[in-house]
């Protein structure tokens, strides 16, 4: 069977995004324009614009479409944002990002998954202002500073060592908490934030709670 793939990306938007309150228009173009099902492995392309996680390998997941829209909306980009991502995955939410901003940095722990989203990216020729490096992002250092960061992994806590990289006027999106019910966040530069919504999605590698023993 054939999958009309324009078609049921705009369903996606329709029928998902918008009704979980995505309403800026630069977002809902992106995400109306940009071929998910080529991020997505073969074996799971029929299921690329549905609401649910798809598995990228190595204990990770994509996420749900109606997050990745929030998030998008939450983060405000301008053109000439610089964004750092932590957490590539397979490279779509770096393309959108791309698309919304002028320039992406993408952390990607698995020199694996960073090698696959790096071909994602160029085959659907997205990639030209998007840069992926192999890091343990909780543990990597610079002095550059970012007008937004996302991250695309849950956390216990907000990582301080991440908010100083905001510039002033900076902004911080993140799921934070313990599951089954995690908050996400926009975080300001000045420490100050926001509830956007509830959710569950897996931890950021090394950034899971320590797991508690009982007698």
């Amino acid at each position: 069977m054939t999958i009309n793939y324009s078609h049921v990306r705009e369903m996606m938007v329709e029928q998902q995004i918008r009704p979980w309150e995505v309403l800026d228009i630069r977002v809902l173009d992106v995400l109306a324009r940009l071929p998910r099902e080529a991020f997505v492995a073969e074996s799971h392309r029929a299921l690329a614009y549905t609401d649910v996680e798809l598995p990228l390998g190595h204990g990770q997941k994509m996420m749900k479409p109606v997050v990745e829209g929030r998030t998008l909306q939450a983060l405000d980009l301008q053109p000439g944002d610089e964004v750092l991502e932590i957490g590539t995955g397979s490279g779509y939410i770096s393309a959108c990002l791309g698309q919304l901003a002028r320039e992406v940095l993408s952390l990607e722990i698995q020199p694996e998954l960073a090698e696959r989203a790096r071909q994602n990216l160029d085959a659907a020729k997205l990639g030209s202002n998007v840069r992926i490096e192999v890091a343990d992002a909780l543990n990597w250092q610079t002095q550059r500073q970012f007008d937004a960061i996302c991250i695309t992994g849950a956390v216990e806590a907000v990582p301080g060592q991440l908010l100083k990289l905001l510039r002033p006027g900076g902004r911080l999106f993140v799921i934070q908490g313990k599951s089954p019910v995690m908050e996400a966040l926009l975080v300001n530069a000045d420490g100050s934030s926001k509830s956007l919504f509830e959710t569950d999605i897996d931890y950021l590698q090394g950034a899971a709670p320590a797991p508690q023993f009982q007698l």
